[in-house]
This record gives C-alpha cells, sequence and structure tokens, in this order.
C-alpha cells in the first residue's frame, strides 16, 4: 500500500491442512511505534478463504512486535491456528491444480483499527506448468522440423520438404502466439503467465550468465544505467502484477505514516512489473537487459546458422570424395550453396520479425541507452526494408510469369534463383497467392506494435488484439491461400485458438466485471486448451518430420498440388552430364528456348514487366506460341488436361510423359528447391 509504514524484506507464509497451522516468517523495516494488530486474510480466486486477527501481545512467538518499534525487526516466526471446519471448505483440487491464484494477505493495524502497513505473499503448492522441460521440448521439435526440411529438399523431395517447413514455420508462429499473450499488460491468471512463459524462447528471451554480464556492460558503457533488481531484491521489492492489487489499491491511501522519522525504508524501491518487464523478471532477466537479450540471441542464431550451412558444404564435399556419398546427392545445394544461404538468411529475417517488432519498439519506450535505440531503430527498420523488398521481387517476378506464360508458377518455380533465394515467401502459398505473404507481414507488423507500444493501455491493447485476429481468421478461411487442404485446415486452426486466447484476454482485462472465481476458472480453461492443442499440432510436426525421413519416397504421400509447381521445378543437375538430356529436359517443360537464352537473370533491375516482354517478342517472333506451351488470352486452346488457373498446360504433360518414359526417379527434376 502506498505510504506503507512497513517494508518487508521477507514475508514467507507455509499452509499444513493436516494440523490445520499457517505458519510464516516475517521481518522488516518499521516506522511503526507502539501496539498493533495483526489482520490474516487467505484468498483463493479473489475469494476470502479465512479471515481473523492476531494479537501478538498474546502470541508467545511474536512478542518482538508487542509493542512494534522503528527500524529493522528480527525474523518472527510464528503460526496460527486455524479451525478445522474452515480447513474442511478447502476443496481437495487446490493441492493439485498447478499455478493456484492463491494468496495470504496481512494488515498491520493499530490498536483502534487504522492499518499501516500491509503485506502479501503467494500461495502455491509448487506445482506449475510453467516447466523448463516443455520449453526445450518445443523448440527442439520446431528446430528439426527445419533442419529436416531442408535435409530432405536437398534429397530432392521438393513436396515433403514444402510440407514439413509450412507446418513446424505454422507452429513456431502458434508459440510466438503464446509468447505475446504473455508479453501483454493485461493482468492474468497466474496459470495463464506460468504457460506463456513456456514459449518467451521464441522471443529470443533466454538467460545465459555470460550473456546478461554483456548486456550490462553494453549498455553501461554506451551511457545507459543498468538496473539491479534482480541482484538487489534484499533492498528492492518486485511486485508481479496480479488482478488482487486493485484490491489492495482500495487499502492504499487509508492513512499517512503516523510517524514522519526517517528510518531505512525510505532506502527502499518498490517496483511493480507487468507485460514484458513481468515476461524478464520472471526469466531471470534484468529489466534493462531485455532487449539486448533478444537481439544478442538472433545475432547468435544467424551466427550459428551460417558456420552450419559452411560446414554442411565441406562435410558433403569430404564425403563425395570418400565416396560415402552419392555425387548427385545435395548436388544442387553443393553448386549453388551461396545462394542457398542467401535464401535461409531471409528466412531467418522472417522468422525474427515478430520478435524484433516487439522488441525494437519496446526499446523505443525504454530507451536503456542511446546505442540500444539507435540498434533498435536501424534493426527494424532494415528488416521491414528486406522483407518489403522481397515481397516486391516476388510480385515483380509472378507478374511477369502472368504476363509470359498465363500462370504465376512458372518462372516462381521453374527459375532456381527466385526460388531458392526468395521462395521462403511464397512456397507456402499457393501459386495464386504470392502475395499473400503481404497481409502475413502487415499483420505480424501491427500485431507486434500493440503489443510494444500499447504496454500502458492493457484494456486497448486486448481489444486491438480481438480485431486483429478475428480480421486474420476471416481472411485465411475465405480465402484459403496456402498450398492445401490440410495446409490450409493447419493454419485456419492456430488462427481460431490465437481469436479464443485474445477472447479470453480480453475477460482478463475486466470490463465485463466478471467475478473473480469466472476469472480463475477460465485461466484453467485457457490453459487446457491450449496444452491440449499444443501436444496435438507438436505430434504432428514431429509425425510429418519422422514420416519424411523414414519414407524411401516421401513425396507419392502428398496429393500433386493443383498449382503444378512440381512440373516447373528445374533440376540444376545434367542428369549424369550430358547436355542432350539437359535440352530433352527443357523441351518437356515447354521451355525450348532456354537454348537460344541464358536463363533470365532476376536480380537485374531490366526484369520489369516491360523489358521481359520485349524480350519475348524480340526473341521468339519465328514460333508458334501453342506448338510452345503458352496460350493467348483472345484463343486459348482446349485441352484434356485442365489447369487450376483456366488455361491449358501441355507443358504440364509434356513433362509428365517425359519423366514417366526416360526418368527413372521422378526426384532428379525436384532439386534445388531450398525450403
Amino acid at each position: 500500500m502506498s505510504n506503507s509504514s512497513f517494508f518487508a524484506t521477507l514475508f514467507q507464509v507455509t499452509f499444513t491442512p493436516d494440523n490445520g497451522t499457517l505458519s510464516f516468517n516475517l521481518n522488516g523495516v518499521s516506522q511503526i511505534s507502539g501496539k498493533v494488530i495483526l489482520e490474516f486474510q487467505v484468498l483463493g480466486y479473489g475469494y476470502s478463504v479465512y479471515h481473523g486477527t492476531i494479537d501478538p501481545c498474546a502470541d508467545d512467538t511474536l512478542k518482538g512486535l508487542c509493542p512494534m518499534n522503528q527500524g529493522a525487526i528480527p525474523n518472527l516466526p510464528s503460526n496460527a491456528e486455524i479451525p478445522q471446519s474452515t480447513v474442511s471448505k478447502v476443496p481437495n483440487a487446490i493441492y493439485y491444480i498447478p499455478d493456484i491464484d492463491g494468496k495470504v494477505r496481512v494488515w498491520i493495524n493499530s490498536t483502534d483499527g487504522t492499518p499501516l502497513a500491509c503485506v502479501e505473499a503467494e500461495l502455491t503448492n509448487t506445482k506449475t506448468v510453467n516447466q523448463k522441460a516443455v520449453a526445450w521440448t518445443v523448440a527442439v521439435i520446431v528446430g528439426l522440423g527445419l533442419a529436416i526440411s531442408a535435409i530432405i529438399s536437398g534429397l530432392g523431395h521438393s513436396v515433403t520438404a514444402a510440407h514439413v517447413a509450412a507446418n513446424a514455420l505454422s507452429l513456431f508462429s502458434y508459440f510466438q502466439a503464446q509468447a505475446f499473450i504473455g508479453m501483454t499488460s493485461v493482468e492474468s491468471p497466474p496459470i495463464v503467465e506460468a504457460w506463456t512463459q513456456n514459449f518467451q524462447w521464441s522471443m529470443g528471451l533466454i538467460r545465459v550468465g555470460f550473456l546478461q554480464k554483456m548486456a550490462t556492460w553494453y549498455q553501461r558503457s554506451t551511457g545507459g544505467t543498468p538496473s539491479t533488481y534482480l541482484s538487489a531484491l534484499s533492498t528492492a521489492s518486485v511486485q508481479v502484477q496480479k488482478r488482487s492489487l486493485a484490491v489492495m489499491g482500495a487499502v492504499a491511501g487509508l492513512t499517512k505514516r503516523s510517524n514522519s522519522a526517517t528510518t531505512n525504508i525510505e532506502t527502499m524501491k518498490v517496483l511493480t512489473v507487468s507485460g514484458i518487464k513481468r515476461v524478464g523478471f520472471k526469466g531471470n532477466i534484468e529489466l534493462t537487459n531485455i532487449f539486448f537479450t533478444g537481439y544478442i540471441f538472433l545475432v547468435i542464431f544467424v551466427m550459428f546458422v551460417t558456420l552450419g550451412v559452411f560446414a554442411f558444404k565441406f562435410i558433403c564435399e569430404a564425403l563425395i570424395k570418400s565416396k560415402k556419398l552419392k555425387p548427385e546427392q545435395f548436388h544442387d545445394f553443393r553448386n549453388g550453396w551461396t545462394l542457398v544461404l542467401k535464401g535461409i538468411l531471409f528466412r531467418i529475417v522472417l522468422i525474427a520479425f515478430p520478435q524484433m517488432v516487439v522488441l525494437c519498439f519496446w526499446e523505443l519506450t525504454q530507451r536503456d541507452s542511446s546505442a540500444e535505440v539507435v540498434l533498435a531503430i536501424s534493426t527494424v527498420v532494415t528488416m521491414i526494408i528486406l522483407l518489403a523488398w522481397a515481397s516486391l521481387k516476388v510480385w515483380r517476378i509472378a507478374r511477369r510469369s502472368i504476363a509470359l506464360h498465363q500462370n504465376p508458377a512458372y518462372i516462381l518455380y521453374s527459375d532456381p534463383n527466385a526460388l531458392n533465394k526468395w521462395g521462403f515467401l511464397y512456397v507456402q502459398f499457393k501459386a495464386s497467392m504470392y502475395y499473400f505473404v503481404v497481409f502475413c507481414l502487415g499483420y505480424i507488423l501491427i500485431k507486434g506494435m500493440f503489443i510494444a507500444l500499447g504496454q500502458g493501455s492493457p484494456t486497448l491493447q486486448a481489444i486491438a488484439l480481438v480485431i486483429i485476429e478475428a480480421a486474420f481468421l476471416i481472411a485465411i478461411s475465405i480465402m484459403r491461400p496456402y498450398m492445401d487442404k490440410k495446409t490450409n485446415a493447419f493454419n485456419i486452426s492456430i488462427a481460431s485458438i490465437n481469436l479464443f486466447n485474445v477472447i479470453l484476454l480480453l475477460f482478463f482485462t475486466g470490463i465485463f466485471n466478471m467475478p473473480a472465481l469466472a476469472i480463475g476458472i477460465m485461466g484453467v480453461l485457457f490453459f487446457i486448451v491450449n496444452a491440449i492443442f499444443a501436444l496435438i499440432v507438436i505430434l504432428m510436426v514431429a509425425w510429418v518430420s519422422f514420416k519424411a525421413l523414414t519414407t524411401k519416397n516421401p513425396d507419392s504421400r502428398y496429393q500433386p498440388m493443383r498449382d503444378d509447381r512440381a512440373s516447373f521445378i528445374k533440376s540444376q543437375n545434367s542428369l549424369g552430364g550430358t547436355q542432350e538430356l539437359d535440352a530433352l529436359g527443357a523441351t518437356a517443360r515447354g521451355d525450348q528456348f532456354a537454348a537460344e537464352r541464358k536463363r533470365m537473370d532476376l536480380e537485374d533491375e531490366d526484369d520489369s514487366m516491360a523489358s521481359s516482354q520485349n524480350v519475348s517478342q524480340v526473341n521468339r517472333p519465328q514460333y508458334n506460341q501453342q506448338e510452345m506451351g503458352y496460350s493467348t488470352p483472345q484463343e486459348p486452346p482446349r485441352s484434356a488436361t485442365a489447369s487450376p488457373y483456366g488455361y491449358s498446360n501441355p507443358a504440364s504433360r509434356s513433362a509428365q510423359q517425359f519423366r514417366a518414359q526416360n526418368t527413372a526417379s521422378p526426384n532428379m527434376w525436384q532439386r534445388g528447391v531450398g525450403y
């Protein structure tokens, strides 16, 4: 309470139902002088379970408080007898429910009943859903999913690689959404805060001792003042914001200090943490190190991935020289590993985008040091520019493909340069939905900004998140933008759960004035629904990844995608080094001009639509479009093989016929995808 006359440096409470005792240890610094009465109250989910008073002068163990004197008071252990009739009213389930919302509150009152101070301690049955094993398990499964997709892609199974990667990324985005819930400043039930704490690793908030020292050193060396709450808890009281604070506020201010004498209490610090600060404090991270911790883990991750690609390249070469690896395996990766590395780094930018949007914009409100502010601005602006530029490149390539081939999938999947470098933005979507990534990036940006900049307005945060999640769910339910039905169902399910979570978050704000017990029940419901759903999607991703590794031809498990992308994916392998087979393969795909011109360079600035049309008109006037596998909008040819875009695709049929007649393994056509 404000203007408190007592500051507790220790307050521990233990309730033993077998003998009905409530034991506690209490010490601290006092400005109170005179006789006092201790008023006990035990709360469970907002309801008073027990309420009673103790006179220190009548309790032998509390003689040190009769009367209470100014200054430091010694550790005073005591036991309070609770009637058995009261103990029997406590449900047995309360001893097993994790993260129970229970508290013990003690008022120090004057003999006339005037509140002088209030101390509070949380009750726990030592059971919690915040488990390091859970965090490590989900992190390993997501990481393995992404790694397996890369390996499967290198082995030539492009369809399987696309599905594994898409599911792993969707699962990771779900974990980040869970972390977002914990980062809001809404006063959620303890079980919700504990559950969402399991996923803060997806935001880079992982405590490592030497990194914390590095963050503190960096902040101090760049003009900032590091916080020391974790290392000075003996002189600082850090209160994790709870729903009960509103009740405590009713007591605050009822009386001013009864004694104006200056004691050690004046040097004590009191801090209430919520939102992102609450997440950092629970993660044992100093409050001024939160941004730098997330940033440095991104840098470390990029470094390890880059070194991993380097190592994998040289390991492959060494295995081939020792004849332990077939030359055609990982052929495209070994020949174009720098291009693959660029695509991987772009994908990391996409994965880390939600994390850095929240942390960078939040750092602008904290300003831990001038250098960290500059770092935050430069990082988030660079990420936005890179992803916007990459999205523009995809749009231009798709528009050019539509103009030349009446199909966006043709160049998006037939050009290995585009596929390996920019494929991370569109392979999870249908070819006709190549632009949907722009909506996804906008969704992440707006959502992250409300989390970062709305820390002082929990109700506004909750309302905004409900609107954002509802709009995203409606969009993907109507547009169905993902590559197939299963992937659409997977992502729609995740979006539905995200909407359910933020609706509960809106109830947690208290704007509907619901009773505390109802809020507690909703908190348990939040945990149960998300725990079951997380288990299901984790098992699905793990199963898909396992089958991808153990099945001889995993692509056979998936139906051909309607955008015919597999027909356009070119192999960078020369099929044994014979140029005749390369030419034959190009003919089968409908690209008979490949021998007359080099592959279009998608990185040049002259790859605009107009220049592409000019190239096609200059280089190909003597060929008939229908013979080459193209059709004009005016006279579209009829074909028994229909395309999902409403046009004939003889190139696809030719490719299928050629593979059936001349290729022993269709995987030879599907290398170099770079998922």
